[in-house]
């Protein structure tokens, strides 16, 4: 039995962010994705996970552990798929040292995804927007931190990711304002900042006092900021703009959220599907697409370019009352 311990250790710290070049957060997702399977097939096979094999996880306690993941921890079909994902990149990798697992493994990577519901994206309107900026009590420091947080994060559509691991020295002063992001797949994206935002990030600059850690966003602990840090102060915020913008109630808002935003805003400003995708740092422009059927404008532009059909009009006549009870009887 080949012990799985010593081949998950080089493939999430060695594979992924060394041959790879997997982001921090990629590495934390597939690391916890093995959690969940090694636990599922420990006690599937009455082991403790330090003990299981790699033959033992075959294509069958794969799908298991797939099914157990939508019926009893109630995962959508979407995080199904990642979890998949992680599994069958690391099957590839497995490939490559264990010869005789090839079989095992070309039946794993055969098992497919599961089709998911392409849902429009959900973003906010530029009073939304303004409503939640304007939530943070900027007399206070961490006001004024939330203030230039949120700021930037829409107005250059950034990631959790890319915001909580800002350095400060990412944003740039001279000759022009910009900000320096590194995003998914190690590419990087210059960005410049409005007139506002950099209001908002002097401020903050100006009351941050001098930390040992770099990134540009700390808590009250000097400490950096995480992604659940930056959740709770965007769901606080919410909750504060709600007061006054009643459109933000019993909404479901994400920090993702305030990237569709800046999408939409872009497309709007430009109706230039590649200058959203170059603002947002995509890959493929395919997968800006989605902007595009979110926004009505586009619909209402081809509407306004079609002839309309000349039809024949008609005049309706109601029945005669008399004839029709007599037609019911």
């Amino acid at each position: 039995m080949t012990p799985i311990a010593p081949h998950i250790s080089a493939f999430l710290h060695e594979r992924l962010p060394l041959q790879r070049g997997a982001s921090e957060h990629t590495c934390d997702s597939y690391a916890y994705a093995f959690q969940l399977l090694f636990e599922f097939a420990g006690k599937r096979l009455r082991l403790t996970p330090s003990a299981l094999g790699l033959e033992q996880i075959d294509a069958l306690l794969v799908m298991d552990f797939l099914q157990y993941l939508e019926t009893e921890r109630h995962n959508s079909p979407r995080t199904r798929n990642a979890r998949l994902v992680a599994i069958k990149s690391f099957m590839r990798f497995i490939e490559h040292r264990v010869p005789a697992l090839l079989e095992q493994s070309r039946r794993i990577l055969a098992i497919p995804a599961k089709r998911t519901d392409s849902r429009l994206v959900s973003y906010l309107s530029m009073a939304e927007m303004q409503a939640v900026l304007n939530a943070p009590n900027a007399q206070h420091r961490n006001g004024i931190r939330d203030r230039a947080m949120l700021h930037l994060c829409f107005s250059a559509g950034l990631r959790v990711s890319e915001l909580v691991n800002l350095p400060v020295n990412a944003i740039e002063w001279q000759p022009s304002p910009n900000v320096r992001i590194k995003g998914k797949g190690r590419r990087e994206r210059l960005l410049p900042l409005w007139k506002q935002t950099c209001v908002d990030l002097r401020a903050w600059l100006a009351v941050r006092g001098s930390v040992p850690a770099p990134e540009l966003f700390i808590n009250a602990r000097s400490q950096p900021l995480t992604r659940s840090g930056f959740e709770y102060i965007l769901d606080k915020h919410i909750q504060t703009a709600a007061e006054r913008c009643p459109t933000l109630k019993q909404r479901q808002i994400s920090p993702h959220s305030l990237r569709h935003s800046a999408a939409m805003m872009v497309l709007q400003a430009t109706g230039d599907i590649r200058k959203v995708s170059l603002w947002l740092g995509h890959a493929d422009i395919q997968t800006t697409e989605v902007y595009l059927r979110a926004d009505p404008t586009e619909k209402l532009d081809a509407m306004g370019t079609v002839v309309p059909l000349s039809l024949k009009r008609g005049r309706f006549r109601p029945p005669d009352k008399l004839i029709a009870s007599l037609r019911g009887t």
